[in-house]
């Protein structure tokens, strides 16, 4: 059974903690783009625009940012020698690893301002909303 108002407690969760990440070098696109390699290695620009939903023309750009930036590199790909993958380096790890603690530092500012009763109910529903995550394959 759906709650009805589950989809715009969800929604106003992302987009608040979207809102309130301090503006940086990296866009949404990019962070997104850098987690999606890090969490599964090397992938094909096509593959890496399918995820992020964007155009491959928009996300070749991207990924020339990155690269500029030395957060990404591009190789051959083994399987077809007229494609290559994109790989986050080093630098792009510790980028997105700082970006993602900027996130966690929000949420537990937002967290410590709740009530207990608010943060065990919270806790409770971690199981249901990590399943949720996993069956949506938001990341």
């Amino acid at each position: 059974m759906r709650n009805a108002g589950s989809e715009i407690v969800l929604r106003q969760v992302a987009h608040a903690i979207v809102r309130r990440t301090p503006r940086g070098s990296l866009s949404r696109a990019a962070a997104s783009s850098l987690a999606r390699l890090d969490d599964h290695g090397p992938e094909r620009i096509t593959a890496l625009a399918e995820r992020e939903a964007v155009s491959q023309p928009a996300m070749t750009a991207l990924v020339r940012r990155l690269e500029n930036a030395g957060l990404v590199t591009r190789h051959a790909d083994a399987e077809d020698a007229r494609a290559t993958r994109i790989s986050i380096t080093e630098q792009g790890r510790a980028t997105l690893h700082e970006r993602l603690a900027q996130y966690d530092k929000l949420i537990g500012e937002a967290l410590d301002r709740l009530s207990d009763d608010d943060r065990a109910s919270i806790a409770a529903a971690l199981p249901a909303l990590e399943n949720f995550v996993r069956t949506y394959d938001f990341h």
